[in-house]
Formats: C-alpha cells, sequence, structure tokens
C-alpha cells in the first residue's frame, strides 16, 4: 500500500502543476474567432460533435498511452491502465478513492493494446 500512495503523490504534484497567477483561465484567441468557431462546430449535428469528442478523447488517451510507454517500455497492461486512469482522473478524486480505484485496477486482467 505504500508503494501506491508514493505513486499517487508523485503523480498528484505532476498533475498539479503550475497555476497562472491571476487564477484565470489562458486564452489565445480572441473573441470573435472563438465565437466563429463555436458556430460552425454547433452547425454539426449531434451524432457527428458526439463522433468528434470520441475521436479526440481516442488521440488524447493513444497520446498518453504513447507518453507512458515512452517512460516505461516495458510497462505491463496493468500499469498502462494505472497510468491512463491517473491522467484522466486522478486528481479528482480524493487519495482513498484513488487508491481503491488503483487496487481494482491491479486486480483485473484487461489487455490494453500497445
Amino acid at each position: 500500500m505504500s508503494d501506491e500512495l508514493d505513486v499517487l503523490k508523485s503523480v498528484t504534484a505532476q498533475l498539479e502543476g503550475p497555476s497562472i497567477s491571476d487564477g484565470g483561465v489562458m486564452k489565445d484567441t480572441s473573441p470573435d474567432l472563438e465565437s466563429r468557431y463555436r458556430a460552425m462546430i454547433m452547425e454539426r449535428s449531434g451524432e457527428e460533435r458526439l463522433k468528434m469528442g470520441c475521436s479526440m478523447f481516442d488521440a488524447a488517451k493513444a497520446l498518453m498511452q504513447a507518453g507512458i510507454l515512452d517512460q516505461n517500455p516495458h510497462a505491463s497492461p496493468a500499469e498502462i491502465r494505472r497510468g491512463l486512469f491517473m491522467q484522466l482522473y486522478g486528481h479528482e478524486l480524493d487519495v482513498e478513492s484513488r487508491v481503491k480505484i488503483l487496487a481494482a485496477i491491479e486486480s483485473t486482467s484487461h489487455p490494453v493494446a500497445k
């Protein structure tokens, strides 16, 4: 259990990262361009927008998985699942919940495509 807590502390520190000093969100897109982009997206059907979102999620997940494998080329499927969980959802849960979920991930045997 101590190893899991060390991993959690390390990943949590990486997720927190630097914050913007004024507490706001950094934007590099003009309001006009942002509005035009949103209008273009909203012209698409709900099904098209859902497919786009799913495709973006799949691409982000593949990039995260590649990063995990870059850091540890011999990562087991469970290690990859743990890394994906922590990057996607770890910052949203308290430590106790993360430990329980990581233990469940460890006990399952779902393969991850490499």
